[in-house]
């Protein structure tokens, strides 16, 4: 079995997508559309930066999804010769629109809609908090609890992103305190380039607007069977989808328990759809010991790889 994973923020870098779009017309096409629905120079911002102005959120959301939506369709076309259909999808964070898309349970239009909003409503939340988000790598999660068990301050684990990388999302105040203790206890604590808290209470502002949004959206229900970051296990339901991605900017990240389920159900090769391989090393980290392969698709070079894989 064959899942299909979505990076979110953090897996972008300038130059993400430049090569399908010189040698896909479909792929320009895709470029030229979101940047006339959207009004965001996604072409110019992906393959010339500058980096600062790619990674504001409110740009940045509808970049990486308008690259991992191309990567997908130039998948798509392969698997379609191959006759290859994947069991799973699922996203981390904003991934998780991608992984909409490629399910068709949202329209092209409706995708790019749903990140631009998201994006400029997580940008003004986070103008509004003093916040940020830390990734604590060597630190288990019963001692990570312990920690912030003693701590009054808001802060929270927003990502269980495997056994050795967790994050928290809080208030810079607490944060710092929080992070202190961390390091005392020899792990190690890195500040994400990000604009605010995410995945946390510091986003109810935007998670209570995008709500209303998403409402305004065409929701069908999912062709391939889609594992939700708020609950951990898949759902086909286009209205129950859209419940869980009314809660999804407030809740944790479970992806761990994203990749434990759809191996369990007997996924064994992880494709991961998108910039870099954020994904398939935390995967790798999860199923550690585990017979399983890992690929991603991002450049002219992976596709190769991949074409001769299948």
């Amino acid at each position: 079995m064959i899942a299909l994973v979505f990076p979110g923020q953090g897996s972008q870098y300038i130059g993400m997508g430049k090569e399908f779009y010189e040698s896909y017309e479909e792929a320009k096409t895709i470029f030229k559309n979101a940047e006339t629905l959207t009004e965001i120079p996604i072409s110019k911002l992906c393959f010339e930066g500058p980096l600062e102005e790619l990674t504001k959120t409110q740009n940045l959301q509808v970049c990486l999804t308008v690259v991992n939506i191309v990567c997908f369709l130039v998948l798509k076309k392969l698997f379609q010769r191959k006759k290859i259909v994947p069991t799973f999808v699922s996203g981390h964070s904003l991934g998780e629109y991608s992984a909409l898309f490629s399910a068709e349970v949202l329209s092209l239009e409706d995708t790019l809609k749903a990140v631009k909003e998201r994006g400029m409503l997580m940008e003004k939340a986070g103008e509004k908090s003093n916040s940020s988000m830390y990734a604590i790598i060597g630190l288990s999660l019963e001692e990570l609890e312990k920690i912030l068990e003693e701590f009054e301050g808001l802060v929270v684990i927003s990502n269980y992103n495997s056994p050795q990388q967790l994050v928290i999302s809080g208030v810079n105040e607490a944060l710092e305190e929080v992070v202190k203790k961390i390091k005392e206890k020899k792990a190690k604590a890195v500040k994400l380039k990000v604009s605010a808290g995410f995945h946390s209470p510091i986003m109810e502002f935007a998670e209570k607007e995008f709500s209303t949004f998403l409402d305004t959206l065409s929701w069908k229900d999912a062709k391939i069977s889609w594992v939700s970051n708020v609950t951990g296990i898949e759902e086909t339901s286009g209205e129950k989808i859209k419940a869980l991605m009314k809660k999804q900017i407030t809740s944790p990240v479970r992806w761990i328990d994203c990749v434990n389920f759809m191996f369990k159900k007997g996924v064994r090769v992880f494709i991961e759809v998108g910039p870099k391989k954020v994904l398939s090393r935390l995967i790798s980290q999860i199923l550690e010991g585990e017979k399983i392969e890992c690929y991603n698709l991002e450049n002219l070079e992976t596709f190769k790889i991949l074409e001769s894989r299948f």
